[in-house]
């Protein structure tokens, strides 16, 4: 089944995906960092239009929380925020651009410890991979 994206619907569809492949359990096992989808509108905020934050609480293969924030008062200090217009992350999650390529050409912008997510691809790609199995809707 495919969720709207951003929605509520998608990151429980997501949390659940992620906590229940076994395959990413075992990749992430060492991970440890929650993080922020920082969803910007596609016309680069000048609709004045307010990004969607989505926040994710991973932890050694787990995610152990995630919910929708209300923006700007509600978000709490993470270890990543990924940060994108819409477009960009449905050209991720749809396979049209590689996620590791998103970022080095900051199409996807992350805010954290590069040095960490870089020595973790393994996880930052298995994880790409079960938000991809959730589907978007058209």
């Amino acid at each position: 089944m495919a969720y709207p994206f951003p929605s509520a619907d998608w990151l429980k569809a997501l949390e659940e995906a992620l906590n229940s492949d076994a395959r990413y359990a075992d990749v992430a096992r060492n991970w440890e960092g929650d993080l922020v989808f920082d969803i910007q509108p596609d016309t680069g905020g000048s609709s004045g239009a307010s990004s969607t934050l989505l926040y994710l609480d991973l932890w050694h293969g787990k995610c152990r929380s995630s919910r929708v924030l209300a923006p700007p008062g509600d978000s709490p200090k993470v270890k990543f925020t990924l940060r994108a217009p819409r477009a960009n992350f449905l050209n991720i999650l749809g396979g049209a651009i590689d996620p590791m390529q998103a970022m080095l050409t900051r199409k996807l912008i992350v805010d954290g410890d590069m040095i960490y997510m870089m020595r973790n691809v393994p996880v930052v790609l298995d994880f790409v991979r079960c938000a991809k199995s959730v589907g978007v809707a058209p």
